[in-house]
C-alpha cells in the first residue's frame, strides 16, 4: 500500500475534544474510515481546562455551602476548605493533564489519531505537521469536520501580554490559591471561578462592565447570584470598565473607572473566539479566525464536504450541545456517504434543532442557576405572545427540607397561542438536577394541559412544577 493510499480516509476530523471524538465515534460506527487530528490533548478543552476541572473545584465548595444549611450538620463544617485536597481532587479528574485514557477510548473506536497541527490545504485535504516536523497529507473522500472549539478572547488593553493574565485555562488549572484575585467579566466563567477561589481563600473582586451578572439569563438569576457572592465576601462591582492593567513584580494593578485595585492574579472572562485562525480556511475561500455558519446538519454554507461542529459554528457554546451536534453531524455524514435519505425536521436524526429553542445550561455557583429555551425578553423579541409566571422556591415543601433558609426562584415562559413552554429558568441550591425535566417540556413542546398530568414527587423541589402551573392558571 502506498503512502498516499494510507492517508486517504472517508472522514477527517480536525480536533479531538468531546465534539471531535463523538463525530469520529459516529462515523466509525457507520463503517466509515476516519482520521482524527489533535494538536494538544485528546479530550480537549472540556476534559482539562473547562467542564471537568471547574466542576471538580466547585463540588466541594457547593457541598460545604449546602451542608452549612442542614441542621445537625452545619456545626461540623464551619472550618475552611482543605485547598490542597480540593486541588488534588481537580488534578485527579483531569488525569494530571495526561490523555492516555482518552487515547485508548479513541483507539477503541477504530479511528486513526494524528498528533500535530492540522490545516486545510484545499477541498477535502488536510496537512498535519507533527511535533517532530514530519508532514502528513490526509485526503477525505466524503467529509472534513472542523471541531477545533474556541479559546478565551482577551480585550485590547495596552501591555496586557506582559501582565500574563489568567484566562479560563489558568483559572481552572492553577496549582495554588492566589491571595487576591480580580475577575473581569460577569458571565458563567466569571461567576463560577469567583465562587471557587473565594471559597478556597482568595480575596475576590469582580469587575463587571454591564448592569449585572449572567446577562444571557433572566435578570433575577444574576441578581440572586450577585447577592450570594457578596454575602460570601466577594466585592462585586457592576457598571465598571477596566482602563489599564500593569504588573510590578508579583502584584497586578488595575485602574477601574478611576479606582486602583491591586491583586496577585487577574482573570479575564470576557468572551470566546473560534479556534479557526490557523487551520487553512483561506485555502477554501473562508476567512481565518471566523465563526463558521452551518445548516441544521452542521454542514458549512457553500461547502458540501465541510462540517463545523461545536463551538466553531457559534450556535451554542456548550459541551453538551457540541456533543449533540456531533451525533447529528456524524449521522448526516454517514447518510450522505451511503446515499440514505436525511431525516430532518422536526426531530429527525440529521437536524440539530435543539440549538434553536431548547438549549439547557447550568451555572454551578451557590446558588445554582439553570435555564433552557428562551428568556421572557428573548421570547418577546422573537415575536411570540408570551406570559411569564414566577414562583418563590422557598414556598415549595421540598425546599425547606433540602436546606434551612432555602432561597430561590423559578420562572416559566408560556406561549399563549400554542400553550407550550418557550423557556424555564430556575435559581436555587440543587436546581441543576431539575433542568432536564424542563428541557423535555420545552424540546418536546409538551402542552401545558398535559404537564398537569406529570405529577411531581412529594416532598421534592420538583414540586415547583405544580406551583408554576397553578400560578399560570391563576394569572
Amino acid at each position: 500500500m502506498t503512502e498516499t493510499e494510507t492517508n486517504v480516509y472517508d472522514v477527517v476530523v480536525l480536533g479531538a475534544g468531546p465534539v471531535g471524538e463523538n463525530v469520529a465515534d459516529r462515523t466509525r460506527a457507520a463503517g466509515l474510515t476516519t482520521a482524527v487530528v489533535e494538536s494538544e490533548l485528546v479530550g480537549g478543552e472540556c476534559s482539562y481546562w473547562a467542564c471537568t476541572p471547574s466542576k471538580a473545584l466547585l463540588r466541594p465548595v457547593i457541598a460545604r455551602a449546602e451542608a452549612r444549611r442542614v441542621p445537625g450538620l452545619r456545626q461540623s463544617v464551619q472550618g475552611p476548605l482543605d485547598a490542597s485536597a480540593v486541588l488534588a481532587h481537580r488534578d485527579y479528574y483531569t488525569s494530571h493533564w495526561k490523555d492516555d485514557g482518552q487515547v485508548r477510548w479513541l483507539d477503541g473506536t477504530g479511528a486513526d489519531l494524528f498528533r500535530g497541527h492540522g490545516r486545510l490545504a484545499g477541498p477535502r485535504t488536510v496537512t498535519v505537521t507533527g511535533p517532530d516536523g514530519a508532514e502528513h497529507v490526509l485526503t477525505a473522500r466524503h467529509a472534513v469536520a472542523v471541531c477545533t472549539g474556541s479559546r478565551a478572547s482577551l480585550p485590547e488593553l495596552p501591555g496586557l501580554d506582559e501582565v500574563k493574565p489568567w484566562t479560563s485555562r489558568e483559572a481552572t488549572s492553577s496549582p495554588s490559591v492566589p491571595g487576591r484575585l480580580i475577575v473581569v467579566g460577569g458571565g458563567v466563567v466569571a461567576t463560577e471561578m469567583a465562587t471557587v477561589w473565594q471559597a478556597l481563600g482568595s480575596e475576590v473582586t469582580m469587575l463587571v462592565r454591564g448592569k449585572g451578572l449572567l446577562p444571557r439569563m433572566e435578570p433575577f438569576a444574576g441578581e440572586l447570584i450577585a447577592e450570594a457572592l457578596t454575602e460570601a465576601g466577594t466585592d462585586v462591582r457592576t457598571g465598571t470598565s477596566v482602563e489599564s492593567v500593569t504588573r510590578e513584580g508579583i502584584v497586578v494593578s488595575v485602574t477601574d473607572t478611576g479606582d486602583r485595585i491591586e491583586a496577585d492574579e487577574i482573570l479575564f472572562a470576557t468572551g470566546r473566539a473560534p479556534r479557526t485562525d490557523d487551520i487553512g480556511l483561506e485555502t477554501i475561500g473562508l476567512d481565518p479566525g471566523s465563526w463558521l455558519p452551518v445548516d441544521d446538519s452542521l454542514r458549512v454554507t457553500g461547502h458540501d464536504w465541510l462540517y463545523a461542529v461545536g463551538d466553531v459554528n457559534h450556535r451554542a457554546l456548550l459541551t453538551h450541545q457540541g456533543k449533540y451536534q456531533a451525533r447529528v453531524a456524524g449521522a448526516a455524514i454517514a447518510a450522505r456517504a451511503t446515499g440514505e435519505t436525511l431525516l430532518a425536521e422536526p426531530w429527525g436524526a440529521h437536524a440539530a434543532t435543539a440549538d434553536n429553542a431548547a438549549v439547557p445550561q447550568v451555572v454551578f455557583t451557590d446558588p445554582e442557576a439553570a435555564a433552557v429555551g428562551l428568556s421572557l425578553a428573548e421570547a418577546e423579541q422573537a415575536g411570540h405572545r408570551v406570559k411569564a409566571v414566577d414562583v418563590d422556591l422557598s414556598t415549595v415543601a421540598g425546599a425547606g427540607l433540602y436546606a434551612d433558609g432555602y432561597k430561590g426562584r423559578a420562572r416559566m415562559v408560556v406561549d399563549l397561542e400554542a400553550e407550550i413552554l418557550r423557556g424555564v429558568t430556575l435559581v436555587g441550591p440543587g436546581v441543576g438536577e431539575l433542568i432536564h425535566s424542563a428541557t423535555i417540556a420545552v424540546a418536546g413542546e409538551v402542552p401545558v394541559s398535559r404537564l398537569w398530568h406529570a405529577v411531581p414527587s412529594y416532598p421534592t423541589i420538583s414540586e415547583v412544577w405544580l406551583r408554576l402551573l397553578e400560578a399560570y392558571r391563576d394569572a
